[in-house]
């Protein structure tokens, strides 16, 4: 499976960060079916069962990865997968809904860690995550250069190519700082320009003493924990079930957060870099007006 995995990735004529996602997508894919799996329908409907409770845009691009695999080695099957796609696709989009005193939880334990680079590094991670509205991948992309430290921004290149503006909070900064002062005897004659080291890097034993930036599926693992492998995560640390924070909560409840400052949907429109106000509008429904007057009208006491 892996080596058919490979010959799909290499071919794929896609920017950096959805070739990224798709090898992160097919690297969940090979989790749940196993490395021996064929390329068949039965794979597939394993596959479709397994993340069936997850997120609509997770499942989308997670399906479209898994589909151009069994489309690329021209699977005998293809016939049957679309069939199925069919009745496991949702028209439209549902509004966002995420479990907040969940992910609160999770970013303030994360906000107190200190010591080592790992804790350090979880730390900033989170903290960035959770007050930018950065993607993983856009945020484990980062470069050092990229960021602009005394204006506390940076200008990225996110979702479909796009470039953009990211506004970091102080926390974030402050975390930054402090964990790349932690790195900076790791490899101090590295040849490796500043500004071209990664933001976040690799602590582990494969990683020795040397800069490597860490992927998108390994800083997940990092927070979400690995029970299989025997690693807990940041959030089972914090006292919440891993079950309840997935992958894109942290951006949710980084848009979230701006529309209930303001109430604005075109500012938060901006903030979470959203090509279409659409999908800002599935944020909406938290805390509006219809809340309490639902309240006052059925809860009188």
């Amino acid at each position: 499976m892996q080596e058919q995995i490979d010959q799909f990735i290499s071919a794929l004529d896609l920017s950096k960060n959805t070739v990224k996602t798709y090898r992160y997508a097919l690297e969940r894919f090979v989790s749940i079916v196993g490395e021996d799996a064929a390329l068949d329908a039965a794979t597939f409907q394993k596959f479709l069962t397994a993340v069936k409770d997850y997120s609509p845009s997770t499942k989308q691009i997670w399906r479209s990865a898994v589909v151009g695999l069994y489309t690329f080695h021209r699977s005998n099957d293809l016939a049957e997968i679309q069939r199925l796609l069919r009745f496991t696709r949702k028209q439209g989009k549902r509004m966002v809904n995420f479990e907040r005193e969940a992910v609160e939880k999770v970013v303030e334990h994360c906000s107190r860690l200190e010591g080592s680079l790992v804790n350090l590094r979880d730390r900033a991670f989170v903290l960035t995550l959770a007050d930018t509205g950065l993607r993983i991948s856009e945020a484990c992309a980062l470069k050092r250069g990229d960021i602009d430290w005394l204006e506390a921004r940076a200008v990225i290149i996110g979702k479909g190519g796009k470039q953009a503006v990211v506004r970091f909070s102080q926390r974030t900064i402050e975390a930054l700082r402090e964990y790349h002062r932690a790195c900076a005897a790791i490899e101090p004659n590295t040849r490796i320009p500043l500004k071209s080291q990664p933001v976040f890097l690799r602590h582990d034993i494969r990683a020795s003493k040397h800069i490597r930036p860490i992927s998108a599926s390994g800083m997940w693992t990092a927070i979400k924990g690995d029970p299989q492998r025997g690693i807990l995560g940041r959030i089972e640390e914090a006292g919440v079930e891993r079950n309840l924070v997935r992958v894109h909560d942290f951006r949710h409840y980084f848009v979230t957060m701006t529309y209930l400052a303001k109430r604005d949907i075109k500012l938060s429109q901006e903030l979470a870099r959203h090509s279409s106000i659409t999908t800002t509008n599935r944020y909406t429904h938290i805390g509006e007006e219809a809340d309490q007057a639902y309240d006052e009208i059925f809860n009188k006491n």
